[in-house]
């Protein structure tokens, strides 16, 4: 509906000058009798035009050139709202649209010659992802498929930094519990990697080498036994949620490729660099922020900023369209610095996207959860999936606002009713499938012959709903909101429901039967291609 008001309109552009310019916005309303959709680029221009909204929204409607078998009427409301109703038969042919696309409605190719890098989850191997990455994994998977819906060839990619303090100190927790498995007393530092992975990585050792590794630095086949280990349960924990990257950039390349050296060189040239104290500092403060920062501590070591600069760096220098960055909260006051540096370099950061999801807390029964006490002090993201099931991970952690704090309920996530929104879709699903099953044992097949008997109220809400979900996608995909198609599927399956129980199959007229067969196997399809998008299957029986 939306695709033709914007084509008439933009032809009645070719008469009214001052519509080419105007931005259209076209809305559902919020009553019913309003119509179908309604704009108001009368009253945006009424500053312009110097006109009362009215009158333009006349002269706008005398202008569009449009087929009276499409829309039934156009009416003014209130201050100069234009209010479009469509007829039954328009609507309905969205049916037939979803039938021949089947897996490819909702997509479009409106940046097919787009390139798009989506970085996430990107936590160094130090232990088991937690429920907070996985938050941050299930909705860059999700930002990506959406991104391919709309014509993006995407990139996924996990960045992550196997040197510095981090892995050293990975590299002699596991040196410590080994020497404790050879009954040496050892002093555990708290600031070390406590939770049983550890111990099991020092077994690992053990068993395989003895004592022999008594004089073996944390740097050597400590550190490198627990990389490899955390690195396989990593990737194993991600491919459960149906996960996988298309590349790992290691931030130890930027420094085999010198790329770090040719970053420090640009900003000393540019002079947004200088010494002092033994450290490089970055002239932030030339560039609008507060204060300059530390990009090499008087150690000579690099803070995250200056590798963060030239990672971002190879991102554009790879010809990326579109880079998406999902951190959690806790980058929220750093990557400003970042996107200042790479701009300095001469790069457009207005390509770039930075999503930042808010910390999870697990509650059971009103109370807040702590369920792991093998692998470390917080609940592990195989806890959660062990515990509710990957479908409902995903539904749950794409269904909120990822500016929001989130409390991941799991009494509804385990509920098997109509109340968790899960099991809500994908019943809804199964439902169809049935009534499938149960039609062609009664030689009914769907039709899209007669789609025009099908004038009930229940039966034209369906088809506005399924005419809404094109638009959808396109929207959630160019904001970066999962959760939008989250809303939209709940509302189809709602608006389902009440057609099957207002509008029976078995037992009516057989053209009649046909029609609605054929509207029911279009709403199993937008529900299979949504729950796909948000990576959650879609079950033929339950």
């Amino acid at each position: 509906m939306k695709k033709y008001l914007i084509k008439i309109f933009s032809d009645a552009a070719k008469k009214l000058d001052y519509l080419s310019e105007a931005e259209l916005s076209f809305d559902i309303p919020k009553i019913e009798s309003h119509g179908d959709l309604s704009c108001n680029v009368a009253m945006t221009l009424t500053k312009k035009l110097k006109k009362n909204p009215r009158s333009i929204a006349e002269e706008i409607i005398s202008n569009l050139n449009y087929d009276d078998s499409v829309i039934n009427k156009i009416e003014i409301a209130g201050p100069g709202f234009i209010n479009f109703f469509f007829s039954g038969a328009y609507v309905a042919q969205i049916v037939k649209q979803i039938l021949e696309e089947k897996k490819n409605y909702g997509k479009s190719r409106k940046y097919s010659e787009k390139k798009a890098n989506v970085e996430f989850v990107s936590a160094n191997p130090t232990g088991p992802l937690t429920v907070g990455h996985g938050r941050g994994a299930v909705i860059g998977d999700t930002v990506a498929n959406l991104l391919e819906a709309i014509g993006y060839d995407v990139e996924r990619e996990y960045y992550y930094n196997d040197a510095g303090r981090q892995m050293r100190v990975l590299g002699d927790s596991v040196r410590l519990r080994y020497l404790e498995l050879l009954g040496e007393s050892i002093d555990f530092p708290e600031d070390y990697y406590n939770g049983e992975y550890i111990k099991d990585i020092a077994k690992l050792l053990f068993d395989e080498h003895k004592d022999h590794l008594k004089e073996e630095d944390d740097e050597g086949k400590f550190k490198e036994k627990a990389e490899q280990k955390i690195f396989a349960e990593i990737k194993r924990t991600l491919k459960n949620l149906e996960i996988e990257f298309d590349t790992f950039y290691n931030e130890k390349k930027l420094y085999d490729e010198k790329k770090i050296d040719s970053v420090l060189e640009e900003l000393k040239n540019k002079n947004l660099s200088y010494e002092k104290d033994n450290a490089t500092w970055f002239r932030l403060s030339e560039l609008g922020s507060e204060q300059d920062k530390v990009i090499i501590k008087s150690s000579g070591e690099p803070t995250y900023r200056l590798p963060d600069i030239a990672y971002h760096k190879t991102k554009f220098d790879r010809g990326y369209d579109l880079i998406v960055d999902l951190f959690g909260s806790d980058h929220a006051a750093t990557y400003p610095d970042v996107l200042a540096g790479v701009k300095a370099l001469g790069y457009d950061i207005e390509k770039v996207k930075v999503l930042i999801h808010q910390f999870v807390t697990i509650m059971e029964n009103g109370e807040v959860v702590k369920m792991s006490t093998r692998k470390a002090n917080y609940i592990t993201l195989d806890e959660l999936v062990e515990d509710v099931g990957s479908d409902v991970v995903r539904y749950f952690f794409n269904m909120r606002n990822i500016s929001s704090h989130m409390n991941f309920d799991l009494t509804l996530a385990k509920k098997q009713s109509d109340e968790n929104p899960v099991f809500y879709l994908q019943y809804a699903h199964a439902r169809i499938c049935s009534i499938l099953r149960t039609v062609k044992e009664e030689n009914i097949v769907s039709s899209l012959e007669n789609l025009d008997l099908l004038t009930k109220e229940e039966e034209q809400q369906l088809f506005k709903k399924l005419n809404k979900y094109e638009e959808e996608v396109l929207y959630a995909a160019e904001n970066f909101e999962p959760g939008r198609i989250c809303s939209y599927l709940e509302e189809l399956a709602a608006a389902f429901h009440k057609f099957y129980t207002f509008c029976r199959i078995l037992g009516s007229e057989k053209n009649l039967a046909e029609a609605r067969l054929a509207l029911a196997e279009a709403t199993k399809q937008v529900l299979q291609n949504g729950l796909g998008l948000l990576g959650v299957t879609a079950p033929e029986r339950m």
